[in-house]
């Protein structure tokens, strides 16, 4: 029915001279604004210079829905247009999800559009801390969430293999092997002092002995440079694949100059006139396109900015032919945004071609005290340790439950908790609940199939079940379009809420059989939708708790 009602309201902003207007149709927080509402009359009050409620009453005299659709209709505060539903269309939205099952919620607006999603990226210098695994949780979603809407992804991980960090952690590493092996030795200012390099140092020692601590220092700090970036990617890997995320290109900042890319990338500028030599450096003209000042690629002595090999990256990223490039950066990065959007602007890409999703500081606190680091690390506290303790499910759900860009506090406490106020804990066990019923009944879900007539719902939380479930599409759709997985930890604690309360409200087995039966399929569609939000974010939907 949610699609139904969308793809009236296209046809009218089509026809009232607004082709393709954003609007919000979703479920009104207050049940007494209706099953829907949208905004669509507000958003196209000024574009087409008319009166919001106004322009609703034009919306509403052409949609044409009939009343087995739409029950009723009215035009509310500024210009939102409710809906409520039609009875007779319940059973109809019940068949859509048993229909679909695994594919209810999925979406095609994204068919034929190749995009990347780069995140995590994190140096090879040292374990993944927890807020890399907020951006491994955040990009992975985007991802899926683009792929349940039709597009073509590419999950990929950029290695920041070269530069001055790839040094310190050479030279730290090489201090390491030489203190093992009973030479004084120091790690260097604004080095790595983990203990994780200690680990490290030994394994090293163990592979080609103590000899090694006897090299020429740049023979010995070219080795700890290659076995340290190596082990790194290896530990780094299997922290990601043990949290659910997988790659399928992994891209190389050393190879993007061994490849020829950054040279190329120069050319690409230089070809469309957008660099100059002053004082002895290369410059870039990025305040023409709305950055506060220029930029410099090529400094006095010849080195390169940091600034040189990204943009480098990013046009072979669209010389791969991606239509969107989302890139998940860390929020020591904001200032950085407006800088590359100036240069892909420059260049002449599309305005949507490149679009970056920050990812703040995540707080660990335990017992009412923040967590600082962990042992291993030295610094901070890792990934690993934090999904070896609350579970993978947990930390994914969590890092996921507010919008990037917002700070986010992980009570350690709460994660691990066992009860209704942990709320990935309460909805896998709204999951657990409607397939208990199931297992009860000695019943496989598949095999209830059928119609439910509105006798076979007569509760009122029945209703609100069913509707809470109609509103996924909608959600799932605005998740995509917005790149926001949050909206989906939302709306699935909304329904575990209203699956609860009527898990505890409403009897299903030894019921009429006409009521047994349409509560069976309604118990079968919310495991549904259940299932499949729980797997869009990456988490399991258990049968048992």
């Amino acid at each position: 029915m949610t699609a139904r009602i969308r793809a009236a309201l296209e046809r009218v902003a089509a026809d009232l001279g607004a082709p393709g207007a954003e609007f919000v149709l979703e479920r009104p927080r207050d049940a007494g604004h209706g099953d829907l509402a949208t905004n669509l009359a507000m958003v196209l009050a000024r574009p087409l210079r008319q009166n919001p409620r106004q322009l609703a009453e034009r919306v509403l005299a052409g949609l044409g829905l009939p009343a087995d659709v739409v029950a009723r209709t009215e035009i509310a505060g500024p210009g939102f247009i409710n809906f409520w539903l039609a009875v007779d269309q319940l059973d109809a939205q019940l068949q859509a999800i048993l229909g679909a099952g695994a594919g209810y919620g999925r979406h095609h607006f994204g068919t034929g559009k190749r995009v990347n999603v780069e995140f995590v990226s994190a140096n090879p210098t040292g374990p993944l801390h927890v807020g890399h695994g907020r951006g491994a949780a955040l990009g992975d979603g985007i991802a899926a969430l683009l792929e349940w809407s039709g597009h073509e992804v590419v999950r990929e991980f950029y290695i920041n293999d070269a530069g001055v960090q790839i040094d310190k952690l050479a030279l730290s590493l090489w201090a390491r092997v030489r203190e093992a092996a009973g030479h004084p030795a120091a790690v260097p200012e604004g080095g790595y002092h983990g203990a994780y390099l200690q680990e490290m140092a030994q394994a090293l020692l163990d592979r080609e002995g103590a000899s090694l601590a006897g090299l020429p220092e740049a023979e010995g700090v070219a080795r700890c440079r290659a076995h340290a970036l190596q082990a790194m990617r290896v530990e780094q890997d299997e922290d990601l694949r043990v949290f659910g995320v997988r790659f399928d290109v992994h891209s190389s900042e050393q190879a993007l100059y061994h490849a020829g890319r950054v040279g190329h990338g120069l050319e690409v500028l230089a070809a469309k006139g957008l660099t100059y030599e002053s004082e002895g450096a290369l410059w870039l003209r990025t305040s023409e396109f709305g950055d506060d000042k220029d930029r410099v690629l090529r400094k006095q002595d010849g080195s390169y900015t940091y600034l040189v090999p990204d943009v480098a990256y990013h046009i072979e990223k669209f010389e791969r032919g991606f239509a969107h490039a989302i890139d998940v950066w860390g929020a020591d990065h904001h200032g950085y945004v407006p800088r590359m959007r100036a240069v892909l602007k420059a260049l002449g890409y599309p305005d949507d071609f490149f679009d970056v999703k920050i990812v703040q500081l995540v707080k660990v606190v335990r017992g009412g005290e923040e967590v600082r680091m962990s042992k291993r690390s030295g610094e901070f506290v890792t990934l690993r340790d934090l999904f070896e303790e609350v579970g993978v499910d947990a930390a994914r759900y969590f890092f996921l439950m507010r919008r990037g860009e917002s700070g986010l506090v992980f009570d350690v406490d709460l994660a691990k908790s066992q009860t209704e106020e942990n709320p990935v804990f309460y909805v896998q066990m709204a999951h657990a609940r409607m397939s208990g019923i199931f297992r009860v009944a000695g019943r496989d879900p598949v095999s209830v199939t059928g119609a439910a007539t509105p006798e076979a719902l007569p509760a009122p939380e029945d209703l609100e079940l069913l509707k809470k479930l109609g509103a996924f599409p909608e959600v799932t759709l605005r998740a995509a379009e917005e790149r926001e997985p949050h909206r989906i930890t939302g709306y699935l604690e909304e329904l575990a809420r209203v699956a609860h309360g009527w898990y505890h409200k409403c009897r299903v087995l030894g019921e009429p059989p006409a009521v047994e039966h349409g509560r069976l399929l309604l118990a079968r569609a919310a495991r549904q939708v259940l299932a499949n939000g729980l797997t869009l974010l990456g988490c399991s939907a258990p049968d048992r708790m």
